[in-house]
């Protein structure tokens, strides 16, 4: 009897200390920037603010070189994901802008490949070493919050609005941007949209509602080869209303599988830009994570 209480403690002890040895992370993955984050250090949270701020639980900032194409920089992502959101860790991800592309293109391509397990104790270069031979498919992600998503292109990229020596800008062109990968393969991972609205500078050149850098039928998640002209309910200028959830546009149009529109900006009360201080459209996915990513 003693000996089957001894075994079932141990059991028990066993028990709790795996379910300690879990830990969920928040990885922020930024947009184009220029290249001024410090690439592999996940404490340099200098794109978007202050790094004291609430953002989730055991936050990350997962900086790559903003001013490169997409393929070029996406092992930066796949490092981050390998270190946080393997084994027993799982992780929250917010991204801004390009950074929608990152998260797309590395769950499209690599979202379903064995992956090595890791230690979560990055070296200076982002790289976590192996946490003994386990492996397993993808990577552990809760959901995918995205500001002000470019995963569908921006018309300022294919009107040379920026500067075209970035070799990232080519990825943005809108067409580019929506065949580099199936935007539906997600690994079944959910993908909550936040559409920003305060858009006048660039008005002329972007269509429907924008955010001064990319416009509702990117930040909607709304699906294609090329973009279209969507904005908020009562709008008469645009091709069709950008629906909330997972409802299609009221042209018909649907959005990518596994994509929700869990802002519509109607009160045109947000731009793109964090502005190193958790600013515009950034602002309120920094609240939704500070929420529930937990």
């Amino acid at each position: 009897m003693k000996m089957l209480i001894g075994a079932a403690v141990t059991a028990a002890t066993l028990l709790v200390g795996t379910e300690a040895a879990a830990t969920n992370y928040t990885l922020w993955i930024h947009g184009r920037n220029g290249g001024s984050t410090q690439a592999g250090n996940y404490n340099d949270f200098s794109y978007w603010g202050p790094s004291t701020t609430a953002a989730g639980v055991n936050k990350k900032a997962v900086n790559w070189n903003g001013t490169q194409r997409v393929g070029a920089e996406n092992y930066r992502i796949r490092n981050a994901l390998d270190c946080f959101c393997t084994g027993t860790n799982s992780c929250y991800i917010a991204v801004h802008s390009a950074g929608d592309l990152q998260i797309g293109y590395a769950l499209s391509l690599y979202g379903t490949s064995t992956r090595q397990v890791k230690n979560a104790t990055p070296n200076s270069n982002g790289e976590c070493g192996n946490a003994g031979t386990a492996t397993q498919k993808g990577w552990n992600i809760k959901w995918v919050a995205v500001a002000s998503g470019a995963g569908g292109g921006s018309e300022l990229a294919d009107h040379g609005d920026w500067a075209m020596s970035e070799p990232l800008v080519s990825d943005l062109v809108t067409t580019t941007a929506r065949s580099m990968y199936n935007h539906n393969a997600t690994a079944n991972v959910e993908f909550l949209m936040f559409a920003g609205a305060k858009g006048t500078l660039y008005s002329g050149i972007l269509p429907g509602q924008d955010d001064e850098a990319v416009s509702y039928h990117s930040t909607g998640g709304v699906s294609g080869s090329s973009g279209g002209s969507y904005c908020n309910p009562g709008n008469w200028f645009c091709r069709g209303t950008l629906n909330l959830l997972k409802n299609a546009c009221s042209d018909g149009r649907a959005k990518w599988s596994f994509h929700s529109v869990y802002l519509r900006d109607d009160g045109e009360s947000y731009n793109h830009y964090a502005n190193g201080n958790w600013g515009g459209i950034v602002s309120k996915v920094r609240e939704y994570m500070a929420q529930y990513a937990y």
